[in-house]
């Protein structure tokens, strides 16, 4: 199903857009996640925060008509750093996160397979949210 709607998004890309991944770059090491970001026709800017900061990880699943989002808050601000699974590196991320436990796997499965929703971990009291 991810496969499909990956592919039938870059089928609907008007030939005249950038593609995310061209102007979006996450990387990460064993400390810190980075991101480095050159949106077409705006100012390039770069950002980092440690793995150690972040108190709560959502998935935006935005169905077919954008990438879907990660959002990472993090003790450092109240707003969270928002990261494309389009981006270079996004879904790598997305793996890295289930994988140190930033995430639930069981959820991060239903987030991924679902058409549109917000899934947060760990879990709000929001009724507005996913995975309660």
């Amino acid at each position: 199903m991810r496969r499909f709607r990956d592919w039938f998004r870059k089928r609907q890309t008007p030939p005249d857009s950038a593609d995310v991944s061209s102007w979006f770059r996450v990387i990460w090491d064993a400390e810190k996640v980075h991101l480095d970001v050159e949106p077409p026709g705006r100012s390039a800017w770069e950002d980092s925060f440690p793995w150690s900061s972040v108190s709560r990880v959502c998935f935006k699943a935005e169905g077919l008509d954008a990438s879907d989002g990660i959002y990472v808050f993090t003790t450092l601000r109240p707003e969270s750093f928002v990261i494309p699974t389009e981006a270079s590196g996004g879904a790598a991320l997305w793996n890295e996160i289930v994988k140190r436990g930033l995430f639930s796997a069981p959820l991060a499965v239903t987030a991924a397979s679902a058409v549109d929703g917000i899934f947060c971990w760990p879990p709000h009291d929001d009724p507005h949210h996913h995975g309660l």
